[in-house]
């Protein structure tokens, strides 16, 4: 059997359910075609035992960034370094990147054999909320040209290989500042945000997330 433990900031908000949810039905989907079972546990990053023992008992899949510093995992330094946020903002304006406060975010999926990039999502604040998917606050797809993509996944393509990150699911979250990208932060997971990817991408960025850390294959991201 397989144990999962899927820690989040907090159990109970509306917002964490939705996400918790949507990666318990990935993970299922996942799961089906295989002889082992799954099985999922929900756990609050207060409540996390630093036992040194629980990565080998349990697949963990951390939800937040308030995971304990001692927490030895596989993703510990990622997660450390992605928690700084002023650490990473230094480090990307060493490279002549601005940085600041964004409300874009860029889904980047890292499989093992490279990555993927999804459409960029966006806040949907003070926008005409028509649809489920823009319910949540974001939305997806915002429309880019290739002259603004381009620079986002070569700076996407250059903090993950930076970070030597895990095959997983990121978001990076940025702005523009007179046509430039402003970086803002990463989140090593699918955050708030991915809620827009649910009925909008195919697979959504939780199916994508469990995928990756399970080393199944990826081959395209489609917007239905």
């Amino acid at each position: 059997m397989t144990q999962v433990l899927i820690v989040v900031e907090s159990v109970g908000s509306a917002e964490t359910t939705t996400i918790v949810s949507a990666l318990e039905r990935a993970i299922s989907v996942g799961s089906s075609t295989s002889l082992e079972t799954t099985d999922v546990k929900v756990i609050s990053a207060s409540d996390l035992s630093v036992d040194a023992g629980i990565v080998g008992v349990h697949l963990l899949c951390p939800l937040t960034l308030s995971v304990p510093e001692k927490l030895v995992f596989p993703a510990q330094t990622l997660y450390a370094a992605c928690r700084d946020v002023a650490g990473l903002r230094k480090q990307l304006e060493a490279w002549q990147y601005i940085t600041g406060d964004g409300t874009f975010w860029l889904p980047i999926v890292l499989t093992a054999k490279g990555a993927l990039y999804g459409e960029v999502i966006g806040s949907a604040q003070g926008a005409d909320l028509v649809n489920a998917a823009s319910a949540s606050g974001y939305i997806q797809p915002v429309h880019l040209s290739d002259y603004q993509r381009q620079p986002l996944y070569a700076l996407g393509q250059r903090l993950l290989r930076s970070l030597n990150a895990l095959p997983a699911v990121y978001l990076m979250q940025f702005g523009w500042q007179d046509g430039a990208v402003c970086f803002d932060r990463l989140f090593p997971f699918p955050a708030a945000p991915a809620i827009a990817s649910l009925k909008v991408q195919t697979p959504d960025l939780f199916a994508c997330h469990w995928a990756c850390l399970t080393g199944q294959p990826l081959l395209d991201l489609t917007i239905r």
